[in-house]
């Protein structure tokens, strides 16, 4: 997709390795994972037409795949996210302007 390699070309820029695109497990696909200094985002792209659209785009359901694919990929990985794990969300609208949600969501205790 058009957007993620794009917000992968944006975290480069921004310092972040990216470690995965397009990750398939079990519970789900995780479009990004990246790392800088340590912290481990796991990435959803959205692209609609506003951004607001967007933005709605995230439900309950999925970010509970979304957290349940990123459990299988950090223990497929534990040395990853050393210093913490977030989840983020950039959204994507027709005109090409991109909206980055850092630390859009997190795991229920």
């Amino acid at each position: 997709m058009a957007a993620e390699a794009a917000v992968a070309a944006a975290l480069v820029r921004d310092g972040w390795t990216v470690l995965g695109q397009r990750l398939r497990t079990p519970a789900g696909e995780i479009d990004l994972v990246a790392e800088r200094d340590g912290l481990l985002a796991f990435i959803e792209v959205k692209r609609r037409a506003r951004l607001a659209e967007a933005a709605f785009a995230l439900g309950p359901r999925q970010r509970a795949r979304l957290i349940a694919a990123a459990e299988i990929v950090l223990a497929q990985n534990p040395g990853w996210g050393a210093t913490g794990v977030r989840f983020d969300v950039v959204l994507v609208d027709a005109q090409g302007t991109v909206r980055r949600i850092a630390d859009a969501f997190r795991v229920e205790a």
